[in-house]
């Protein structure tokens, strides 16, 4: 399965960008297919390529930035920036000089928002644009309408065939497209083995100076085994010999790669009795299930665990079609102290609406208990909420509430 032979929705935003940008930064995991549409975008229009994985290239822009880049075609694309880091201020100077769109298609796997001097370096000089590993709309070759929808609350009562363990597939296949290339539950699993020891061992090492490389294997199949639930930093650090900071600190490099990801909670301030921790999210399943040596049938069994990959799934799947969208909206999780929760909130402007990921085939009006609070809460700005299931009825629940079978985010 190469990844060449599926859509990319995030080629429209970067022509977008590239029309009035002078850089562009496609930003992302590493073998999620940066190179792929950075290439596909860029070699039809003329830009010569340029990758600092290679280590000539990488010796010549570390040792002489300024004369590298001021060397370099008019249109260019440099992959895997964040390897010289040193080349940052030297695209700075070329673009105060030369100040046209379009100069430069830049690709990262690490993400420089999180490193606010690299961020900074090029502020108001470059666009960023977030490439995840493939959605299952891109895999059905099929654009989602399903965010739009939700926002206009367009979900006509009707029927859809119900995934069962189909979804447990595709929870464990993930996105990477090298991964799924592979349908030998052992050989993807070795991919993701290898991906991981690759990543520990380059950009790990490019980014920090951490003496325990050996954890960070084990600390990824613990946030494997925490994904969708509240950050708790003691208890990933239980197995080590490492301080509560250290595994914090650590946590935030697993971020940094695209690892993992902190979603953080949804509160106002008159707001008293919400809980304000952020929730842990694997940046895929895929890589999950392979961590926590979980096949489909495995997973579909153990229904507890499959419920928070089912969750991380969906909240994974709305990022990568949030992504590319006009306007990117804003995620994060409310709960209560009460025990009222909303699995995933989405923020566009001024109005939100609310996503509970149920892993069962049937919903009733308790599923909908968080969403009426966050409805409560949140007042005029609540666009309307819904309960994703694996079943086959869509049908309103009342008050700007539906049941909606899961399927509906690619189908």
């Amino acid at each position: 399965m190469d990844d060449a032979l599926y859509p990319r929705f995030a080629a429209t935003p970067l022509l977008d960008a590239l029309a009035d940008s002078p850089a562009v930064l496609v930003h992302g995991p590493r073998q999620c297919g940066k190179t792929t549409l950075a290439r596909m975008v860029g070699e039809a229009r003329g830009y010569a390529y340029f990758t600092f994985d290679e280590e000539v290239t990488r010796a010549a822009a570390t040792a002489d930035p300024v004369g590298f880049i001021d060397d370099l075609p008019e249109r260019t694309i440099l992959d895997e920036v964040q390897r010289v880091p040193e080349v940052f201020a030297s695209l700075k100077l070329s673009i105060d000089r030369h100040r046209r769109p379009g100069r430069f298609i830049l690709t990262g796997s690490t993400n420089v928002l999180l490193v606010p001097t690299l961020a900074d370096s090029l502020a108001g000089r470059m666009e960023i644009v977030r490439l995840y590993p493939l959605s299952q709309a891109e895999l059905a070759r099929a654009p989602s309408t399903f965010l739009e929808a939700l926002f206009a609350l367009r979900f006509q009562p009707g029927r859809r065939r119900r995934l069962g363990r189909d979804l447990a597939e595709r929870i464990v296949g993930g996105g990477y497209p090298a991964a799924l290339a592979r349908a030998d539950h052992r050989r993807r699993s070795r991919w993701y083995r290898d991906y991981l020891e690759a990543i520990v061992q380059r950009d790990v090492r490019d980014l920090a100076r951490i003496a325990a490389l050996d954890a960070l294997p084990r600390l990824m199949e613990l946030a494997a085994g925490q994904t969708a639930r509240l950050l708790n930093v003691s208890d990933l650090a239980g197995p080590f010999q490492l301080s509560r900071p250290t595994i914090r600190g650590y946590v935030t490099l697993l971020e940094r790669l695209f690892l993992v990801d902190e979603l953080p909670a949804w509160h106002i301030d008159h707001l008293k009795r919400s809980v304000k921790s952020p929730k842990l999210h694997i940046g895929d399943t895929g890589f999950a299930a392979t961590l926590l040596d979980m096949r489909a049938e495995t997973l579909f069994s153990e229904r507890e665990l499959y419920g928070r990959m089912l969750e991380t799934f969906v909240y994974q799947e709305l990022r990568r079609l949030g992504s590319h969208s006009d306007r990117p909206p804003r995620f994060s999780h409310f709960r209560d102290r009460d025990g009222a929760e909303v699995d995933i909130v989405i923020e566009r402007g001024h109005r939100l609406t609310g996503v509970e990921v149920k892993a069962a085939a049937t919903v009733t009006a308790r599923d909908f208990r968080g969403l009426r609070r966050l409805k409560d809460a949140a007042g005029l700005r609540f666009a309307g909420g819904v309960v994703l299931y694996d079943g086959e009825t869509q049908v309103p629940f009342g008050d700007d509430l539906y049941a909606v079978p899961i399927r509906a985010l690619w189908d």
